[in-house]
């Protein structure tokens, strides 16, 4: 047995996150280590989806719980080389967050539905609707998978709200660099 796999999260602007990712091959073991890890962080960041570009993968591989709720696994929600293949209904305005930006938060439009293929961790095909709440994480995280960020989806407003600290993680991230 081997031990459980550590990751962290990736924060803005490290280049993997700009990069779209690339499609699970092997549906083996640690798959399975990387998923289990992956909801392990999620929950222990408070979050209620994580893409793997997120903790430096580039897999497309996400992970989503809408309640947030380790104690209800039963809404937990992996995706392995998701596509969305639709989008639908109103667009809604809402605000989002994103465990690679902390503290940085922005009303996001989306559609209230939209449409997933993917597999499962077994590699079984799914093809589902999703809708609310759940669809617009979905979105969220998918989002990650194409390389697009939190911050290319802001308006202006909420751009220049949140530029402060924005450069501050730029400079951060420039800093740990050297």
């Amino acid at each position: 047995m081997s031990e459980a796999l550590e990751l962290k999260i990736v924060l803005y602007p490290t280049p993997i996150l700009r990069k779209p990712a690339k499609p699970v091959e092997a549906f083996d073991e640690a798959l399975k280590a990387t998923v289990d890890a992956m909801y392990e962080l999620m929950f222990e960041s408070r979050g209620v989806g994580l893409a793997a570009p997120q903790v430096g993968l580039n897999q497309r591989i996400l992970v989503l719980n809408k309640k947030g709720n380790p104690e209800e696994p039963e809404h937990n929600l992996t995706l392995i080389n998701a596509k969305i293949v639709g989008r639908g209904g109103k667009k809604a305005l809402h605000e989002e967050g994103c465990l690679s930006f902390p503290g940085i938060y922005g009303e996001i439009e989306r559609p209230e539905r939209c449409t997933v293929e993917a597999v499962d961790l077994q590699g079984n095909a799914i093809s589902q609707e999703f809708e609310g709440f759940q669809s617009r994480v979905i979105q969220h995280e998918y989002d990650h998978l194409e390389g697009i960020l939190l911050v290319d989806r802001l308006s202006q407003a909420d751009k220049l709200r949140n530029k402060p600290d924005l450069q501050e993680m730029v400079e951060r991230y420039r800093a740990e660099q050297g």
